[in-house]
């Protein structure tokens, strides 16, 4: 059992730095996304680029396929970030 519960302990702590490093990583790619929406916000730019969600949408399916992750998981997180980026464009606006 001491075996189990070490590799148990082991993994949990690699879980655990890398879920660490996925908020920080989102911290920073929220601070980009802010700068950008500050960007069209000055200049009268729409806060959604379809073309761009879709090409980063389509890049993110290819990535998570190189890393054996599900494409579909990959989209609904990715989609799920980008309407929380929009809705910062939006309220940027204002």
């Amino acid at each position: 059992m001491t075996d189990v519960a070490e590799l148990l302990k082991n993994h949990r702590a690699s879980i655990d730095r890398l879920d660490a490093i996925l908020v920080f990583t989102l911290g920073e790619r929220f601070k980009h996304t802010q700068a950008v929406g500050q960007l069209k916000a000055e200049h009268g730019l729409p806060p959604s680029d379809p073309d761009r969600e879709a090409a980063q949408i389509e890049r993110l399916r290819d990535l998570a396929k190189q890393a054996d992750l599900d494409p579909e998981f990959a989209s609904k997180v990715l989609n799920f970030i980008i309407a929380e980026v929009i809705r910062h464009h939006r309220r940027q606006r204002s």
